[in-house]
């Protein structure tokens, strides 16, 4: 490998892509290609960068499968950055395969971290932990050690373990520092900030309060009866009730726990479960019914009890009642939590995040978009959605690897 490209990949390798663009810009055989396209996906212009990492990748001649390999590995992850969740995995996992029969360990491993990804943006976080266990981080350099901390830490944010969550991130920010890259140190601080920031709401007939991770994972390792309208289950100390199919249920559930230890009113029942302004007597039969199978549902957890005016929640073997919410209730908030993260979506990869029909979510940014809370550029296939930004706010592309090895 000639000294220009060599140069070029260690500035990459440092997060210096002018450095790099300074030694190939004006190059176009195969190396300096794919070099080119991971300095402009660090720059930003990730369409360009794509048709660079493709033509690097047609370039490379039959006996350069590795080379082929790391174009494929950094178009993966140009496509995870701008949330492109459908890209071919079978494509990375030949990529991945032949990087380690030649011995590219490190770059093998960005492969599977970048599966890993993409599983844990898509919410399976089964798959996510038994990928994550076929990493071994101790040889990691630090740019890759900090990027496996960073899920390391999602995938426990997820699953409530606060302690877990902390020590990775300080395991990720020691290993940023050391690799010197500001993005990546900013995505790190960027994670942190999650767990001094309010996740849910603790909701009660004298008012509501933020709570933060620490505290949700406190509520819910308590003995209290948790009606959580974050998961949409009623959970009791040794016993989970799922109410996620069932939403009148679980709006009965919620009503009654909000109003705990008091009643809550036929009328208010009605409204909440079924959204009729006025009951009559057909609603009254119906709440009747509902309520008798919200009783059968939580039978081991609380009963319900009828009183003069409605109904009311009687836990069993526990004397608290606590009611978990959304920190912000309103109409298509699954949708508009997924952009939070200030990347760029396409109506696809939400529509395989949220589990939905790709319809149903466009309908879904159709309306938040007449509001102003989300806007949209690029027409046809490709065009993205991502929540207004905000003064201060940046967000972070991290290709910590150069494609070339010396």
């Amino acid at each position: 490998m000639d000294s220009l490209i060599t140069a070029a990949a260690r500035a990459l390798a440092a997060g210096d892509a002018l450095g790099a663009l300074n030694r190939v810009a004006l190059r176009d055989d195969a190396a300096a290609l794919a070099l080119r396209g991971i300095a402009m996906a660090q720059l930003g212009d990730l369409v360009r960068a794509r048709a660079l990492l493709r033509s690097a990748a047609r370039a490379f001649g039959p006996k350069e499968a590795v080379a082929r390999a790391r174009c494929i590995v950094a178009e993966a992850e140009i496509a995870l950055v701008s949330r492109e969740l459908g890209w071919p995995e079978k494509a990375l996992d030949a990529a991945r395969a032949t990087l380690e029969v030649h011995g590219e360990g490190v770059n093998a491993a960005h492969a599977r971290y970048l599966q890993i990804r993409r599983l844990l943006l898509i919410g399976r976080l089964d798959e996510a932990e038994r990928e994550l266990g076929e990493l071994d981080p101790v040889s990691f350099p630090p740019s890759l050690r900090a990027a496996y901390e960073l899920v390391v830490a999602g995938i426990a944010m997820r699953r409530l373990r606060t302690k877990a969550a902390r020590a990775a991130l300080a395991r990720a920010e020691r290993a940023a520092h050391r690799a010197g890259i500001v993005a990546l140190t900013a995505e790190v601080e960027s994670a942190s900030l999650m767990l001094s920031t309010p996740v849910a709401r603790l909701v009660a007939a004298d008012g509501e309060r933020p709570l933060l991770l620490e505290e949700v994972e406190a509520l819910q390792a308590s003995e209290a009866l948790v009606v959580d309208a974050c998961r949409h289950v009623v959970r009791g100390p040794g016993a989970v009730v799922s109410l996620a199919r069932r939403p009148v249920l679980f709006a009965l559930a919620r009503a009654l726990g909000e109003a705990w230890p008091a009643d809550v009113p036929r009328e208010m029942l009605v409204a909440r479960a079924f959204g009729a302004k006025l009951a009559d007597e057909s609603h009254r039969a119906r709440l009747r019914v509902e309520v008798g199978r919200l009783r059968a549902e939580l039978r081991t957890l609380a009963g319900i009890s009828a009183t003069k005016r409605g109904f009311a929640l009687t836990p069993r073997r526990v004397r608290h009642v606590a009611v978990l919410a959304r920190p912000v209730e309103e109409r298509h908030g699954t949708v508009l939590a997924l952009l939070a993260d200030g990347e760029t979506w396409s109506s696809s990869a939400l529509a395989l995040a949220l589990g939905a029909s790709q319809r149903t979510v466009q309908r879904a940014l159709e309306t938040l978009a007449a509001t102003g809370k989300v806007q949209a550029f690029g027409h046809g296939r490709a065009r993205r959605w991502m929540t207004p930004p905000v003064p201060g706010f940046t967000t972070t592309l991290l290709l910590p690897a150069p494609l070339p090895s010396d």
